[in-house]
């Protein structure tokens, strides 16, 4: 990932930062599968550079970045054409070259979890041959961990259906080669994370 852009979201006094993430990512989304490669990759990888500060008014703060490996990749997604409907919410960056010199790297990836108790205990009865209770009293402590990650409401394109986007981000020390899905995160293949520039 050599180049890359930032666009940065700006909340008034009407429309809440939370409402232009979903509005933003949604056209992101869609920017990313309308030039994905033949495999349903992206080329474009995506950032968040507040993540992991602890004061911000957004879980995921007001900023994401794009990344490709080439100038003419963020030139032919053309992000800004996405966005015109948001130019008041949204300022875009020129493309510019990503620092040398980087001592680490991102990599965010989604999580997917299970929250319907009721769901997860029908399961384990017909699994364990429990009774709906027994399995219901198995998840009696059930820890909600993912209200502790950033999400993003999106819309999926494929369903129609919309769903919270859970965000795990984690720094390294190295860079890690992979492939990106159409959300811009990395996919998970063969136990390997691509990574993005941190800086």
């Amino acid at each position: 990932m050599k180049y890359y852009l930032d666009i940065t979201l700006l909340p008034d006094t009407e429309i809440t930062l939370g409402f232009i993430w979903f509005k933003v990512y949604q056209q992101v989304h869609i920017a990313l599968a309308e030039n994905k490669r033949s495999d349903n990759k992206s080329d474009v990888a995506l950032s968040f550079p507040q993540y992991f500060e602890k004061d911000k008014t957004f879980p995921l703060g007001n900023k994401l970045r794009l990344f490709s490996p080439t100038q003419a990749l963020l030139d032919t997604l053309a992000i800004t054409t996405w966005l015109k409907r948001f130019v008041d919410h949204t300022h875009v960056t020129s493309i510019k070259a990503v620092p040398e010199v980087l001592s680490e790297y991102a990599c965010f990836n989604r999580q997917q979890f299970s929250t319907n108790i009721a769901r997860l205990a029908r399961r384990r009865a017909k699994r364990h041959e429990e009774t709906f209770e027994q399995a219901l009293q198995y998840y009696a402590d059930f820890d909600d961990e993912q209200t502790k990650l950033p999400f993003i409401h999106v819309k999926s394109l494929s369903k129609g259906e919309q769903f919270r986007l859970f965000i795990e981000g984690k720094i390294s020390k190295h860079v890690q080669v992979g492939d990106f899905t159409c959300y811009g995160l990395s996919a998970r293949e063969n136990d390997k994370q691509a990574t993005v520039p941190w800086f």
